[in-house]
C-alpha cells in the first residue's frame, strides 16, 4: 500500500491473538533479548580481559557471540514495538534490509562454525603445524571470509528481488524474509527462487562437508590416542558439534516450513520462525561458558570478585 511521501508498506500480519495476549507476549520476548544480550556479553568480557584466552579458538567463539548478538538486534527492537503497536506495519525498504541481514546472520554463522572446525581440525590431528597453518593474518581472513561470502551471494540475490513489482501487502510473518516478499511480488520469480535455493544449498553443504571430514579425522586420531588425550579433545570439540547440529537442525525447519506447504498450524509456523534468534543465541554463551574449562574456570572467579565489590 502507498502511503505518504510514496513509501510502500507491508503489514506483518503473522501475530496470534496479540491484543489479547499483549503483555504476555512483550514480557517473554524482553526478558528473552535481555537473557541474550546479558549471557553473550558477559562471555564476551571475559574473553576480552584475559590475555590467555586471546587464541584463535576463542577469537572464533567471540565472533560466534558477537553474531548471536548481531542476529537479535536485527529481530527482537522491532518485534518489541510490534507488540506494543496497534499496527503491525514495515516499510519495503526496511523489510528488505531486515531479510538480508537475517539471512546474513545465519550465513555468518555456517562460516564461522566451519572455521571453529578448521580450528579444531589442525590443533588435534596437526599439532606441530599449528602456529604455521592458524596465524593470526588466517584467522583475519577467516572473519573477513565471514561476513564477504554471504554477504556477496545474498547481495545479489537481493538486488535482483527488488526489482519486483509487489502485488500483496501483508505477510502471514512476524519478522521479514526475503522468500515471502518474493512470493508476494508480481511477475516470474522462478529465476529468484532458482537462485535463493542455489544460494542456500552452497551456503550450507560445503560447510557440513568440511566439518564431517575434520571431525571424522579427529575422531580416528582420538580412536588411536590416549584416554587423557580423547577427554581434553572431547572437552574442546563437544560444544563446537552441539551447537552446529543445534543449528543446522533449526535452519533446516525454518526452510522446510517456508517453502514446503503443508498443513502445520501457524501457531507452529510462527515459532519455527523465531527458534534460529531464541535458541542459539541463549544456547551459545552458555554451552562455551560452562563446557569450555579454561572459559568457565575465569567466569567462576570473576562473579564472587564483582559480588565482593558492590557489597
Amino acid at each position: 500500500m502507498d502511503v505518504h511521501y510514496n513509501i510502500t508498506y507491508i503489514i506483518l500480519g503473522g501475530h496470534v491473538q496479540l491484543s489479547k495476549y499483549r503483555c504476555i507476549y512483550f514480557s517473554i520476548t524482553f526478558l528473552l533479548f535481555i537473557l541474550i544480550i546479558c549471557s553473550n556479553t558477559i562471555v564476551l568480557y571475559v574473553i576480552y580481559v584475559h590475555e590467555s584466552l586471546h587464541k584463535p579458538m576463542y577469537i572464533f567463539v567471540a565472533a560466534l557471540l558477537m553474531n548471536a548478538l548481531f542476529g537479535s538486534m536485527t529481530i527482537y527492537p522491532k518485534l518489541l514495538v510490534d507488540l506494543l503497536s496497534a499496527t503491525q506495519t514495515i516499510s519495503l525498504p526496511a523489510c528488505r534490509l531486515q531479510s538480508f541481514l537475517i539471512y546474513l546472520y545465519a550465513g555468518c554463522e555456517f562460516t564461522l562454525l566451519s572455521a571453529m572446525a578448521f580450528d579444531r581440525y589442525v590443533s588435534i590431528c596437526r599439532p606441530l603445524q599449528y602456529h604455521s597453518l592458524v596465524r593470526p593474518q588466517i584467522v583475519k581472513l577467516f572473519l573477513v571470509l565471514a561476513i564477504c561470502l554471504p554477504t556477496c551471494k545474498l547481495g545479489i540475490g537481493m538486488i535482483y528481488s527488488a526489482h519486483l513489482g509487489l502485488c500483496k501487502f501483508v505477510l502471514m510473518r512476524i519478522t521479514c524474509d526475503n522468500y515471502s516478499l518474493v512470493k508476494a511480488g508480481c511477475g516470474d520469480s522462478s529465476v529468484i527462487n532458482a537462485y535463493g535455493f542455489f544460494v542456500m544449498v552452497f551456503s550450507v553443504m560445503p560447510h557440513l562437508v568440511f566439518i564431517l571430514f575434520s571431525y571424522t579425522r579427529i575422531f580416528i586420531i582420538c580412536l588411536r590416542s590416549s584416554r587423557d588425550f580423547r577427554r581434553g579433545a572431547l572437552n574442546t570439540c563437544l560444544p563446537h558439534l552441539v551447537i552446529l547440529m543445534n543449528f543446522t537442525i533449526i535452519i533446516l525447519f525454518e526452510v522446510i516450513q517456508t517453502r514446503i506447504p503443508s498443513g502445520i498450524p501457524h501457531i507452529v509456523r510462527l515459532i519455527v520462525s523465531l527458534l534460529y534468534v531464541m535458541i542459539p543465541p541463549l544456547f551459545n554463551p552458555l554451552m562455551y561458558g560452562f563446557k569450555m574449562q579454561e572459559i568457565s574456570q575465569r567466569l567462576v572467579r570473576a562473579l564472587p570478585e564483582k559480588i565482593k565489590t558492590h557489597n
